[in-house]
């Protein structure tokens, strides 16, 4: 006979089954896009403010700056309602 393995508890759906630790949603590829927007936004708004102390028409930089830091107040709204990560560093 082989020992039996403690396996943590796996959340319930609403009908009360198991749902699958693989098919469960978590904030680890919002965060990833988080962070891709938030670099975007940043390179954005460097050469928003260049193309204004320079001179040059910086419109479309700024209505781009507009937009990814729209998809990013709207990212980081919807990470607030997911589960917390699923693999967390070990000190």
């Amino acid at each position: 006979m082989t020992p039996e393995r403690a396996t943590p508890k796996q959340p319930e759906g609403p009908n009360g089954l198991h749902i699958p630790t693989s098919r469960q949603k978590s904030g680890e590829d919002f965060d990833i896009i988080i962070g891709f927007l938030g670099f975007w936004a940043a390179l954005l708004f460097g050469v928003t403010v260049w193309m204004e102390l320079t001179g040059q028409p910086a419109l479309v930089w700024a209505l781009g700056l507009l937009l990814v830091c729209l998809g990013l107040w709207f990212m980081i709204r919807l990470r607030r309602k997911l589960p917390e990560r699923r693999s967390r560093r070990r000190q």
